[in-house]
């Protein structure tokens, strides 16, 4: 993958960097990105369906990631990122662990493990977060854990906000194949 450059942020960055909150939303605030999450594995296969499987295998962008890769590495993110709240659950301020998301994107088994396998994975998974998430009391959604790569303290709020991000990042990068 070629460095970024400002030309090409709005290719990185279709839909803008997150915003994460910096005060406590309200229960109806949390219930936008919760459908989100919640509606994100359907709109995944959707948009891969619509991008056919010769535009997969192109990057969305110059230098960037293909179709493919896109799958698979939401496939394994989004595990990840579900540990993350359980770890916040049970732990105080745990520190998560961050991985290289370029090199196991590179890994053997993207090229050749069908995308319905980690759409499969990542129907169940998120079925299973957005039950956990939607049991939350209140102090729950301001526990916290800290991202070292980030050197940030975030809570499962900030969390919620950012991750449902993720998938909509993901989601305008496959909308750009064949653009």
């Amino acid at each position: 993958m070629t460095s970024p450059t400002p030309d090409d942020n709005h290719l990185r960055f279709p839909i803008g960097r997150p915003q994460l909150p910096t005060a406590p939303l309200t229960p109806a605030g949390r219930a936008l990105y919760l459908q989100q999450l919640a509606e994100f594995p359907a709109l995944l296969k959707a948009a891969v369906e619509r991008a056919g499987p010769a535009r997969l295998e192109q990057p969305y962008r110059p230098g960037g990631w293909t179709g493919r890769q896109v799958v698979h590495h939401l496939a394994d993110t989004h595990p990840n990122l579900y540990s993350r709240f359980r770890l916040a659950l049970t732990e105080d301020n745990p520190t998560v662990r961050p991985f290289d998301e370029q090199a196991w994107a590179e890994l053997p088994d993207v090229a050749v493990t069908p995308l319905a396998v980690s759409l499969e994975l990542l129907a169940s998974l998120h079925v299973r977060w957005v039950m956990l998430l939607e049991q939350l009391s209140e102090a729950q959604w301001q526990r916290t854990f800290y991202h070292p790569r980030y050197q940030t303290t975030s809570t499962l709020e900030q969390a919620l906000v950012q991750y449902a991000w993720h998938g909509r990042h993901h989601l305008a990068h496959l909308g750009l194949l064949g653009a």
